[in-house]
This record gives C-alpha cells, structure tokens and sequence, in this order.
C-alpha cells in the first residue's frame, strides 16, 4: 500500500501527538480523515497499547483501510460517516473523552488517482466528485440545477475566483443546450471564458473551478466548521487536537476555532489568574508549520500542508 500512498507530515503528526499516547496506558485517538489508513497505520504498529477509531465517508477508502489494518484487529473500531458527527461516534464506540484527534483534511490520494472520481481536471471523467458514493449531490448536479447566482457564490467563496460570474453565466447558457457532464468539458469552458492574461498564470485556471465544487459537493467546510469545538470538548485533559489543512479556507477555520479557546477571558491587563477564568487549552506551537523541504521532494503533496495543534490542559 505505500507505494501508491504516501500520507503527508507523518513523522511530524505522530511526534505531535506521542506525549498524549505514552501518558495513558490504554489510550484511544480518534483518526478522523481515516482515508487509506497511513497515519493510523504507523500509529498501530509504534504503540502496541494504542487502539484508534477510524473514520471516513468513503466506502472504497473504508474497505482498503481495514485490509490494511488487519493485523491489529481488536484495536481499531472504523465508522462510515463524517467526522462532526464525533460525539454520536464515541456513544456508541463506549467513551466519552478520548487522548488525541488528528484530522487530514487533503483529497485522499485514492480519490485524486481514481479517474473515474472525477476529482481531477487533467483527466476527463464524469463530474462526480462525491466522497460518499451513496450521496445524491454530484458536481455535474450543481452544474445543471443552481441558479447563477448560487453558482457564482459557490466559486467565489470556495474557490477565491475572480471569474466567478463569468463562468457561472458561461455554465448557465452552455447548459441549455449541451450539458456539461465531464471534467475536460468544463475545463474547456473555464478556458475560453477566463481572459487570455489570467490563463498564463498561476497554473490550470480551472483549479480554482475544481476546488470549489468539490467543497460545495462534500460541505467540507461546513463540516470542519461543526466538528472542531466538539473535538476540542472531547479530549481528555493532556489530550491532542492535531490538523493538516491544505488551503487557506480550511486553515482560516482552524486558526480561529483555536483563538477562540486560547484566548484569555480575563479584562485585558489583569494582573493576577481568577478561579473559573483559566483556558482550557493551549497551543502546542504559535501559528502554523509547513512541511519540511526534504518532505516536498519526496512527497509534492505535502507542498501546501499547514500543520495547526492544540493541547487541553484543564477540565
């Protein structure tokens, strides 16, 4: 499995989230972007009293982690569903608080790689794009059926393009007669409608095209959005919240949900800590950190990875 899967930061992750494990004699972390199980993998084989609860939406992403995992059967439990829906997990796993989080928040590399996902606009595909197969929302659905102003606030907001209204008009009247149902038919779109100046920089000009829709299809932000603060609610004192986020949108929530609990309570200027005013949290490091220079050669994906962590330290 390693040889078409590479996961992104992983000596970095495990190091950020070793002091939580080694503290607990049976300690549990929750592997909330299970994906194929690279992480979660290492982290299995490196703490023998380590046991993990998987989650991923992906069923093809579900079946090949638990082939992977085999060999530790007893010590993770997989669920099929989303990672906001943490709280739901851990009731019916048997726990209320568990040691770690760890969060990837990237496209699996099985979905980037699987053609026929879609997911890719340098290979031509259906336009699907959904990480839960069983879904009904598809990217070619947003194409036929949102209006072009949802259309153009979808590729505005996530996917930052400038052409937004252009494109969104150029689907609309395309589609009246010659729906776009493949990814090269969009891509060809994109470039007749972005000016001449703008499609000689900064790459493909249907990557941001290609970012939005895949966010609106799998309410990605949304679901980050819901997910962090009962995360951060559900570590056990000494526990660990650690995020690989791979654009700016993503990186933007976890920054603030983060700020939002290590920021202190007290009037500016107090002098002294009150009863019932200290954070529960701490940043393990300030900011974000990137991928070190020897991972990007060996891992081009790891290029735009922001890496973000947080410690509870108080009831």
């Amino acid at each position: 499995m390693s040889e078409i899967h590479l996961p992104v930061s992983l000596e970095r992750s495990i190091e950020l989230l070793t002091p939580a494990i080694t503290s607990k004699s049976h300690p549990i972390i929750v592997d909330g972007t299970l994906g194929l199980a690279g992480h979660s993998y290492e982290l299995l084989r490196r703490f023998p009293q380590l046991t993990i609860i998987g989650i991923d939406r992906d069923q093809q992403a579900i079946e090949i982690a638990k082939k992977r995992l085999e060999q530790f059967s007893g010590r993770v439990r997989v669920y099929q569903d989303t990672y906001d829906n943490l709280t739901q997990i851990l009731d019916d796993f048997g726990t209320e608080y568990v040691d770690g989080i760890f969060l990837d928040l990237g496209v699996s590399s099985l979905q980037l790689d699987s053609i026929e996902r879609g997911f890719s606009y340098s290979q031509d595909a259906p336009l699907d794009m959904r990480m839960n197969q069983n879904q009904d929302l598809t990217a070619m659905k947003i194409l036929a059926t949102y209006s072009q102003s949802e259309l153009t606030r979808v590729l505005r907001e996530y996917g930052d393009e400038k052409f937004a209204p252009k494109i969104a008009r150029a689907i609309i009247e395309a589609r009246g007669s010659d729906p776009i149902i493949k990814t090269h038919a969009l891509v060809e779109l994109i470039k007749r409608v972005i000016p001449a100046p703008a499609r000689r920089t900064g790459g493909n000009p249907a990557k941001r095209t290609f970012q939005a829709l895949r966010i609106e299809v799998n309410s990605e932000l949304s679901i980050l959005e819901r997910a962090l603060p009962v995360a951060l609610e559900k570590l056990a004192i000494g526990g660990r919240l650690v995020v690989l986020s791979f654009q700016s949108l993503e990186d933007k929530i976890v920054k603030r949900e983060f700020a939002k609990v290590v920021e202190s309570k007290l009037p500016k200027g107090f002098p002294i800590d009150l009863p019932g005013y200290q954070n529960k949290f701490a940043l393990l490091f300030n900011g974000s950190q990137k991928a070190s220079e020897e991972e990007i050669t060996s891992n081009p994906r790891a290029q735009s990875v922001r890496i973000r962590a947080i410690k509870r330290v108080a009831a």
